[in-house]
């Protein structure tokens, strides 16, 4: 079988010292490159974000990003947040595995840069609050930005001291900054924070919630008329805060917000969360999704998040931040350049490619005759392709496929099922229960074996269509299983 065109799937080895070989299911020539704005964002801006895996869905495909836990200092507590700087297995926001100072984080950003030529996009996200810890922000951003400056700098913030620091902001061309807001009601926001700190005094309850709320919406006004884009993270809270942010997305757009990204609550006892300790749940994924379906036609969303460490390093959902952890850094670490630059020229041709791929999938779908409908679960690293083996994939990407196009709705966390060689039985449960409302999972290869217990399950599995673009082969399928004309430019 053919292989990709390039071998991107993958952060541990991109195909740099080969020829690649043509896309079984792409008939484009190298003349495709050319890489045209989405329909639905006008060509400024996708200038912007066409490299930014978080702005963009298409560049998550693609491109990698690092945080360095240069912050810690934070100035609210969030019900749903324990801070440590010390954790090297949880898999969520807030957490770290060391704290750095600005040095040490250059050393990081250099040796990152030298060696994932994917990298693109450098975030400062705590594990405390990045506006806060200002000093340290700035610092760390003031000595990449001399090292390496065509890396995109990039915040996360709660919000409460950003309108103190927009116009720096502005003056070291951060072009992008994330504010996660939950509420736009006081007194939604007294049950999801404590307290918070400003003014060099704590205030608690529904007075606190306020000034954060103004604060909030100061410093998103702020950013639009700097011209910064800014995506909104959203926390869904069951029953304190699900139906109210239907609420908030129409305040975060009416206010120029670029993008709006609703993130399910984490809430295991083991985190020692105030929500976990006290039951809060999460949403299920469907839950998750109807909340995203209803918010369609206000802010731009986001559906590809990964709810990221204060210390992650790849691509999402290909964590490699254990490589760079301090002990493994010279302190004498000069930057390469060489890997990213080849990179980037490689990833052109694929990237052109794949859109014009996509574009033909999609066309075919919505122009086809019918009101068929499917959930579709894919394994992937990366590259836009089906290119992960089923006993391999640690998460699975969810399309909804109908006349209104193929779009990412989501992922799932699935632990590995093969190891060693063999694969378990209790994963496979895991993973079958994760899979509810999919209708079809493709993967890379899978095995007869759990291919038939999937089956049995209610979810076909197939490999028929392993390397192939993630749209092309969906459009095959929803061509296949509702009757319709199936695409010309695919095998």
């Amino acid at each position: 079988m053919p292989q990709p065109m390039i071998q991107l799937e993958t952060t541990r080895k991109a195909s740099l010292d080969g020829v690649p070989r043509a896309a079984k299911s792409v008939g484009y020539a190298p003349s495709s490159c050319g890489l045209s704005a989405p329909d639905d964002i006008d060509p400024a801006t996708w200038e912007r974000i066409k490299d930014h895996p978080c702005f963009s869905q298409e560049a998550h495909h693609y491109f990698a990003r690092m945080h360095v836990a240069v912050a810690p200092a934070c100035n609210i507590q969030c019900n749903y947040c324990n801070r440590k700087y010390d954790c090297a297995n949880e898999s969520r926001p807030g957490v770290a595995s060391e704290k750095l100072t600005p040095d040490q984080a250059l050393r990081k950003v250099i040796a990152v840069a030298s060696e994932v030529p994917q990298l693109s996009v450098l975030g400062i996200a705590g594990p405390g609050d990045a506006c806060y810890d200002w000093k340290k922000t700035k610092a760390t951003f003031e000595r990449v930005a001399r090292e390496i400056p065509d890396i995109k700098l990039c915040i996360s913030t709660n919000g409460l001291a950003l309108p103190d620091h927009v116009d720096e902001l502005a003056e070291m061309n951060v072009d992008h900054v994330t504010i996660t807001i939950n509420m736009v009601d006081p007194e939604v926001g007294a049950k999801i924070y404590p307290w918070i700190f400003y003014g060099h005094r704590r205030y608690t309850g529904i007075e606190a919630a306020r000034i954060l709320h103004e604060r909030q919406m100061l410093g998103l006004e702020m950013l639009k008329k700097k011209d910064i884009l800014t995506k909104i993270n959203s926390v869904m809270i069951p029953g304190v805060n699900d139906a109210h942010l239907v609420e908030v997305n129409r305040w975060v757009r009416d206010r120029g917000a670029f993008m709006h990204n609703v993130m399910p609550l984490i809430s295991e006892p083991s985190h020692g969360t105030y929500y976990g300790l006290t039951g809060q749940r999460g949403p299920q994924p469907l839950e998750l999704e109807a909340l995203q379906d209803r918010l369609e036609g206000g802010a731009k969303l986001m559906r590809h998040c990964r709810q990221c460490r204060a210390d992650a390093v790849g691509l999402l959902g290909d964590d490699r931040r254990r490589e760079f952890t301090r002990d493994h850094i010279s302190s004498d670490i000069t930057y390469n350049a060489s890997k990213r630059h080849a990179y980037r020229q490689l990833v052109a041709l694929e990237r052109g490619d794949h859109l014009a791929a996509r574009k033909d999938a999609i066309t075919a779908v919505t122009s086809a005759e019918s009101g068929g409908r499917l959930h579709v679960a894919v394994t992937t690293k990366g590259g836009g392709r089906i290119n992960e083996h089923f006993g391999h994939a640690t998460e699975l990407q969810v399309y909804a496929v109908s006349q209104k196009g193929i779009n990412l709705v989501g992922h799932r966390k699935v632990e590995q099922y093969c190891l060693g060689g063999w694969g378990e039985e209790a994963t496979l449960y895991n993973i079958i229960s994760a899979l509810e409302g999919i209708d079809i999972l493709l993967c890379a290869k899978i095995g007869d074996s759990p291919k038939k217990q999937l089956a049995e399950a209610g979810v076909r599995a197939t490999d028929a269509f392993g390397y192939d673009y993630i749209e092309t082969a969906i459009g095959e399928l929803y061509a296949a299983e509702f009757g319709v004309k199936p695409l010309v430019a695919t095998a």
